[in-house]
C-alpha cells in the first residue's frame, strides 16, 4: 500500500458495563468505515474501565471481547487497535492492545506500569517484557500503552527499529498540571523516534479515587513534535490522513536515531 493512511481516534468514554462501551465501540467503527478509515485506535482499557474489578472483567485473547474486535476489523477491512485486560497465570491480569486486521493479528503488552500518582498498577498487572513493531502493510508500526510515554529510550528504540508510526492507546487520568504533562509527552515522544505518534485517549471523566479515567485531548503529532490534530474532552472521532513519506527526509535531516 501506498504511505497515505487515514488514522481514525475513537476517544470513547469506556465505564463498567461491557454491553454499554461495546455498543459505543461498534457505533465508532461503523461511523469509521463510513469515513474509509484505514487503521482505528481506541484508548487503553477499551473493554472496561479502570474503575472495575478488572481480575473478574479480564477475559482471554479468544474472549468475546477480542472476537467482537477481530470481527468488525474483517467486516470493515481495516486495522482495529483497542485496549483490553487479560488473565495472567499469577492471578494478576495484563494490560494489552489487540491489533488486528489488514493481514495483521498481535498483541502488545504494557512495559511500563502505573506506579505513580498514588496508583499502583503492579499490584495487579504484570508487567510486558518486550517492545513491539510489526511489519504492516502500511509499514512499521510501533505500539505503546499510556504511562509508556514517559519513558523516552522505548519511543527511541521503536524509531531505530524503522517505526514511521507509533500508535499509543491511553487512560490518562486528570488532575493538576496532567495535561501539560500530556501534551509534552506526546510531542516529546513524537521526536524522540521521529515518526508519526497518534495518542488515543479515554475521554474526559471526573477522578474517582487513584483510578486513571481519561482526560481526553486525544492527538496526532508529526514526526517533528507539532500537534496536527487534537480533540477536546468529549467522545469523538478524530481522522485525519497521515503521509508518511515524510519520515525518511525528517531522519536525514536530523540523524538523531
Amino acid at each position: 500500500m501506498g504511505e497515505n493512511i487515514k488514522i481514525g481516534l475513537a476517544q470513547i468514554r469506556s465505564g463498567i458495563d461491557k454491553q454499554k462501551n461495546n455498543a459505543e465501540i461498534i457505533g465508532m467503527i461503523e461511523q469509521a468505515a463510513t469515513r474509509k478509515v484505514d487503521i482505528l485506535v481506541f484508548p487503553e482499557a477499551a473493554q472496561v474501565s479502570f474503575e472495575a474489578a478488572l481480575k473478574d472483567e479480564a477475559e482471554p485473547l479468544e474472549g468475546p471481547f477480542a472476537t467482537l474486535i477481530r470481527s468488525y476489523a474483517a467486516k470493515y477491512d481495516m486495522m482495529i487497535v483497542a485496549g483490553m485486560f487479560e488473565p495472567a497465570n499469577d492471578g494478576r491480569i495484563r494490560n494489552k492492545l489487540i491489533i488486528t486486521g489488514k493481514n495483521t493479528e498481535a498483541t502488545y503488552q504494557k512495559v511500563h506500569l502505573y506506579d505513580a500518582f498514588g496508583s499502583r498498577e503492579s499490584d495487579l498487572v504484570e508487567a510486558g517484557s518486550d517492545y513491539l513493531v510489526l511489519d504492516t502493510v502500511f509499514g512499521k508500526i510501533g505500539f505503546a500503552i499510556c504511562y509508556d510515554l514517559r519513558f523516552a529510550e522505548q519511543f527511541t528504540a521503536m524509531g531505530r527499529k524503522g517505526a514511521k508510526l507509533i500508535i499509543v492507546p491511553a487512560s490518562w487520568g486528570d488532575g493538576p498540571g496532567k495535561a501539560g504533562q500530556w501534551d509534552l509527552l506526546v510531542r516529546a515522544r513524537a521526536a524522540d523516534s521521529e515518526a508519526w505518534l497518534v495518542a488515543c485517549d479515554q475521554a474526559w471523566q471526573p477522578p474517582k479515587g487513584t483510578a486513571p479515567l481519561g482526560i481526553g485531548l486525544s492527538s496526532i503529532v508529526d514526526p517533528t513534535g507539532n500537534v496536527r490534530a487534537r480533540l477536546a474532552s468529549e467522545a469523538e472521532l478524530l481522522v485525519f490522513d497521515i503521509d508518511l513519506g515524510n519520515v525518511e527526509a525528517i531522519r536525514a535531516r536530523i540523524p538523531i536515531l
